[in-house]
């Protein structure tokens, strides 16, 4: 048993509500690994699970973090993959915001040579999530078009770079010119300021009248009449998050006479088999995108474990273009 530096939130409020605290880690058991954590990427679900809004699963840790990159330094009955030393990026249920954590060796992937530790601590939440939701359940295809709110966040920016790299055309929404141009530089064909112009007129404009092939939106509430409104014909809407609400009334009507495809998922409760299954394909089919194909994160900015009250005052401001990492050691 050993004592690590975590961060918690015992008390649900903002960013001042997040603690250290030296915590006490088991021995990895059957099937998992303690991993000496050098980043843990910050997620929107974080920043609920700080305000009380999302809770972890039944037997996860309530340490915050959902994704992490480190060494390895100890493994749990069968394992036999890795080894003590070597370096991994993880999804976990909870946990990564610490020095070590405890990480199921199925859902772990190896860091490629030519990726640095601080990438690969912004590569499993976000990637898994887009992976899953943008191209396995809504199917995005090269040469479609896919609109992407929220450009500039985390989910956003790898949306977009996955899209680009296997081919399709992207459009994002975002909330200023400035980062409507930060969106374009990253690769979308346009970006819409949804402050001052009406997303769904541009973007029937941009794509001919027709709409795009895939809405990706994690708005909900007052985007979920508008996206069902604008997608193409036989389009997919995949819904990944609610941050404006998951109520609207609705007119259902273009799911119908569109013949459209409304799907979500979230991941951090999802089965450990399924988790797995998806880390074996993120390993064959989107990291060879991020070493070859353009595809890599983009770092917004990095902050040391004790300063993680001024990491999630940037996410919540929204002040990144990218990912935001907390670091526990130099790369």
């Amino acid at each position: 048993m050993t004592g690590v530096l975590s961060v918690t939130a015992p008390v649900p409020g903002g960013p001042e509500a997040l603690t250290l605290e030296t915590r006490t880690l088991p021995a990895p058991g059957p099937g998992e690994m303690r991993v000496r954590v050098h980043g843990a990427g910050v997620n929107r679900p974080d920043a609920m699970q700080r305000e009380g809004n999302y809770p972890p699963p039944p037997g996860a840790s309530d340490v915050l973090g959902l994704e992490l990159s480190g060494e390895v330094l100890e493994c749990g009955p069968g394992v036999t993959r890795f080894a003590p030393g070597d370096r991994v990026m993880a999804l976990v249920a909870g946990g990564a915001y610490a020095e070590e954590a405890i990480v199921q060796a199925d859902v772990a992937l190896p860091v490629p040579e030519g990726l640095s530790m601080t990438e690969a601590a912004g590569i499993p939440e976000t990637y898994f999530t887009v992976w899953s939701n943008l191209f396995i359940r809504a199917g995005l295809q090269p040469g479609e078009t896919a609109l992407i709110h929220g450009g500039t966040s985390g989910i956003g920016v790898t949306a977009t770079l996955l899209a680009r790299a296997i081919g399709a055309e992207v459009i994002t929404t975002c909330g200023s010119d400035e980062k409507c141009r930060a969106s374009e530089k990253l690769g979308a064909r346009a970006s819409v300021n949804y402050r001052d112009t009406d997303f769904v007129a541009a973007v029937r404009e941009l794509t001919g009248g027709k709409g795009p092939e895939v809405i990706f939106d994690m708005v909900g509430g007052p985007y979920m009449q508008r996206n069902l409104d604008l997608v193409a014909e036989d389009g997919r809407i995949a819904q990944i998050a609610f941050q404006q609400g998951s109520r609207a009334e609705l007119d259902m009507g273009p799911v119908l006479f569109k013949r459209l495809t409304v799907c979500g998922s979230t991941l951090r409760a999802r089965p450990l088999a399924m988790k797995a299954e998806l880390a074996r394909e993120i390993e064959a089919k989107v990291l060879p995108l991020i070493l070859e194909k353009g595809a890599r994160p983009i770092i917004d900015s990095t902050f040391p474990l004790n300063r993680v009250q001024d990491a999630h005052a940037r996410l919540e401001a929204s002040a990144h273009t990218g990912k935001i990492v907390l670091l526990t050691s130099a790369d």
